[in-house]
């Protein structure tokens, strides 16, 4: 599938994580240090928004009961076999560019 637009870099600082919706699904973006990561938005814990969550370092953790992932590989803070499937992000300008087709 193609990039598409999803938001604003400069609506995004280093040490934050903004949600976005494309249709039914949802994504969570965090900017880590200037580095963008795009991963799944649902936790599989109970549904909750990661995209709505925190970061700090590299742990996203949704605001519903503090399930944390890594934000640049998905993989849960406490069992790694629970990951969120992770996306190609890219910046153009100040466009941030979301590919929604999970990465292999």
């Amino acid at each position: 599938m193609a990039f598409v637009k999803v938001g604003a870099l400069s609506a995004l600082p280093p040490g934050s994580v903004m949600e976005v919706i494309l249709g039914d699904d949802s994504y969570a973006i965090c900017n880590l240090s200037g580095e963008l990561h795009a991963l799944w938005g649902i936790c599989p814990h109970a549904g909750g928004p990661i995209g709505q969550g925190t970061l700090q370092d590299n742990i996203v953790t949704c605001p519903w009961h503090e399930w944390a992932y890594d934000c640049r590989t998905g993989e849960n803070d406490f069992d790694p076999a629970v990951k969120l499937d992770t996306f190609a992000v890219k910046v153009e300008g100040d466009d941030i560019l979301l590919d929604p087709a999970p990465r292999a």
